[in-house]
């Protein structure tokens, strides 16, 4: 399974950023983030119909996930971002084939992605 993430970047607090990745299947998906010192986090997943979503409480109302399941790719939109966003942001999929089921936990992810860099300035 390959995972390709694009959309990574440098942006000013309040700003904007949208996360793609591309799988090579239909999966569950999330994004995951990750700061040097501390263990990956969830930060939102979408389950494999694509209708339920998931998010931690400091990107709700925030963050946006979506998933287009024609092309098999996950978004992550970003908006009012904050530097506290900024980390190495990992996309992930699962083979969970539960429809309305959003895993959140990193260990039920089966392959990720290579990670992308946002930094928030501030």
């Amino acid at each position: 399974v390959q995972l390709v993430e694009s959309g990574g970047g440098l942006v000013q607090a309040g700003g904007s950023l949208r996360l793609s990745c591309a799988a090579s299947g239909r999966y569950a998906m999330g994004w995951f983030r990750q700061v040097p010192g501390k263990e990956r986090g969830v930060v939102a997943t979408v389950s494999w119909g694509g209708s339920s979503t998931y998010y931690i409480d400091s990107v709700q109302g925030r963050f946006t996930i979506s998933k287009d399941n024609a092309k098999n790719t996950v978004y992550l939109q970003m908006n009012s971002l904050k530097p506290e966003d900024t980390a190495v942001y990992y996309c992930a999929a699962t083979d969970h084939h539960l429809y309305y089921y959003t895993p959140i936990q990193a260990a039920e992810f089966d392959y990720w992605g290579q990670g992308t860099q946002v930094t928030v300035s501030s």
